[in-house]
Parts: C-alpha cells; structure tokens; sequence
C-alpha cells in the first residue's frame, strides 16, 4: 500500500497533529518516513537588504528550519519510528512546487500534511500551500485539518 510517505513540517499545531497521523500510519503500514521542511531564502537574496547581512539572515532562516525538522524527527523517533528528514531551500518558488518535486524525486507515494483550513479573507490574503499542492500532485495527498487553530 503506501510504503513511502512525505510529510512536509513547519512549527505549526496542523503540521503537528499531521504528524502524528503519519506516525499512526507508517506504523500500521510499515512505510518509510521523510519530513522536510521548506526555508525561503529568496526574500534575503533580492535588493532591499543593504543594510542587512543577507547571507547571515539566510543562514538564521536555515538554523531555524533544522531545529524545526530535528524537533519533528524526535517525535517520529519517540514512537519508534526510523525517519530521514531534509531541508529545501526555495528561491521564490511556490513551496507547493518545491515540495511535489522532491516528493517525485523520492518516489513518495503518499503525501500527508496539515492545513489551516483557512477561508474567506484569510486564504485569500496568505494563500494554501496545501492546496497548491493538491492541484499539482499526482500522488495521493491526506490534508489533516487542526479545528483548533
């Protein structure tokens, strides 16, 4: 069945509670886990940065992005788990993008992550990665809705 499951993470609650449903599933499936997690590096790199230090910003968001992966692999070890774990940098690509594209690489063939479940204003206003991602997978994708945020 699904042998090989991706599962995109930030520091979010969805992206949590997602997890955990990754957990539950590699483990009555016997699948392999990889977590990513996308850092945009792009918003340092373009004019507007001269009297900041961009290659150290973008290190920090790099920093950032790992304890945010390792925290996650904790957890996936915790419930006894094996996990490997990468990080993709984006340069002003949709994250979407970036993520089905290393979920090919891989050979995924399940991609399980939250979503905020935002609408209206909100959505409009900050957009759905989960939702891009649904448009331009043709692996199988399980949304995980946090109601609680």
């Amino acid at each position: 069945m699904y042998k090989r499951i991706f599962v995109p993470v930030d520091d979010s609650q969805s992206s949590n509670v997602a997890l955990a449903e990754a957990c539950k599933l590699a483990t009555a499936l016997g699948s392999e886990l990889r977590l990513v997690h996308v850092v945009d590096l792009a918003q340092f790199g373009w004019g507007g940065t001269e009297f900041l230090d961009a290659a150290e910003l973008q290190k920090s968001v790099k920093e950032s992005g790992e304890q945010v992966l390792a925290a996650c692999c904790d957890t996936v070890k915790a419930s006894g788990l094996g996990v490997e774990s990468k990080i993709l940098e984006s340069w002003g690509d949709k994250i979407a993008s970036v993520l089905i594209n290393d979920a090919n690489q891989w050979g995924a063939d399940l991609v399980v992550m939250g979503t905020h479940g935002w609408t209206g204003l909100m959505h409009l206003l900050m957009g759905s990665v989960a939702e891009g991602l649904l448009k331009q997978s043709d692996i199988p994708v399980l949304l995980i809705r946090n109601s609680g945020e």
